[in-house]
C-alpha cells in the first residue's frame, strides 16, 4: 500500500521533468498527477483526494501506467476521454484538437458580447471539437450557435457533446469558414470567433510533443509561411456575416497579437485591440464591424 500523497508527488516529479510536455503553468506536473490518480480511484474532482488515502498495489501500478502515457506526451483528455472547459466535461479522443483552457478566455470574451441581446447568434470558425460553441450555447440558451470546421472527427466530437449535454441551440457544419453556413445568417451574425491555426509551417517541429504527435497538423497550421492566411480570410469574409457593430474575435498567442491586429485594421475593422486575461499565454484580438 502506498499513501496517495507519495504517488502523487512521485507522478509530479516524473512529469515536471519530461520534455515532451509544455511545462506551464509550473504546478502542471502536481495538477495532472492529482487529476490522473483521482481518475484511477474513480473520483470525479482531484480536489477530493484524501493525501493519507492509502492505494493498493494494483491501482498505484495503473497509476504509474497513466504517468508513463502522459510523461510520453500523450494528451491528458486523451488519457481520462474527456477535457473539462468552463462548466462543462466535453468527450474528447484523438484525431480532433484537444479543447485548451486557455480558450476559456476566448468563450468569455463571445459570452459578454452576447448575453445583453435579445437573439444572439454566434459563429465558431474552426470550432474542432466546439470547445466554444458548446460554452456559448450553455451560458446564453438563447442563443443561436453556429460551428464550421473541416475535420470530420472534431465535429463528431462537437456533435456529440452537444447531444450529452442538451443543447439544442448549438449546430455544426463540415465545411471552410463560413461557407457551409445558412445563407439567413448573412448579416445578422453577432460574434464570430475563431482559434485559428496560426503556426507558420516552418515552425511545426519547434512544437511540443505533446502538440505535434497528437494534434492533427491541419488545426496547427494553415501551411503559410506566416501563418496568418485563414485571419486574412476571417476578417475579408467576415463583412458579409456581421451586422453592423458585430466582433470578430481572434485567440493567438501574444507573439501573433500585433499582425493579427494589422490584419483586421487593413480590412477595415474598428475598435481593434489585444485583450488579455487569464491564463498569460494567449490573447483575444478583438475588432468591431
Amino acid at each position: 500500500m502506498t499513501e496517495a500523497s507519495t504517488l502523487v508527488e512521485e507522478g509530479a516529479r516524473r512529469l515536471s521533468r519530461s520534455p515532451a510536455i509544455d511545462q506551464w503553468p509550473a504546478d502542471r506536473g502536481t495538477i495532472e498527477a492529482e487529476a490522473l490518480l483521482a481518475h484511477v480511484l474513480g473520483l470525479d474532482d482531484p480536489d477530493d483526494l484524501d493525501p493519507d488515502e492509502s492505494v493498493d498495489a494494483r491501482r498505484a501500478a495503473r497509476f504509474r501506467a497513466l504517468v508513463r502515457r502522459r510523461a510520453g506526451g500523450e494528451p491528458m483528455a486523451h488519457i481520462l476521454g474527456y477535457a473539462r472547459f468552463r462548466d462543462l466535461e466535453l468527450i474528447v479522443r484523438p484525431g480532433a484538437f484537444v479543447p485548451r483552457q486557455s480558450s476559456e478566455f476566448l468563450a468569455e470574451q463571445a459570452v459578454r458580447r452576447l448575453r445583453r441581446r435579445a437573439k444572439p447568434v454566434l459563429v465558431d470558425l474552426a470550432t474542432g471539437a466546439g470547445p466554444v460553441a458548446l460554452a456559448v450555447a450553455h451560458e446564453v440558451p438563447r442563443a443561436d450557435v453556429h460551428g464550421t470546421d473541416l475535420l470530420d472527427v472534431g465535429l463528431r466530437h462537437a456533435r456529440e457533446n452537444a447531444r450529452a449535454l442538451g443543447l439544442r441551440n448549438a449546430r455544426f457544419y463540415r465545411g471552410d469558414l463560413y461557407g457551409p453556413l445558412p445563407g439567413r445568417l448573412k448579416g445578422r451574425v453577432d460574434v464570430v470567433a475563431i482559434h485559428p491555426p496560426y503556426v507558420p509551417k516552418g515552425e511545426i517541429e519547434d512544437l511540443p510533443l505533446e502538440i505535434r504527435g497528437f494534434e492533427p497538423v491541419e488545426v496547427l497550421t494553415d501551411h503559410s509561411e506566416h501563418g496568418l492566411d485563414l485571419v486574412e480570410r476571417t476578417a475579408e469574409e467576415g463583412w458579409d456575416w456581421l451586422r453592423p457593430g458585430g466582433w470578430i474575435l481572434i485567440e493567438v498567442s501574444p507573439d501573433r497579437a500585433r499582425p493579427v491586429k494589422g490584419v483586421l485594421q487593413r480590412h477595415g475593422y474598428r475598435e481593434v485591440r489585444s485583450t488579455r486575461g487569464w491564463p498569460d499565454v494567449t490573447r483575444v484580438v478583438v475588432a468591431r464591424a
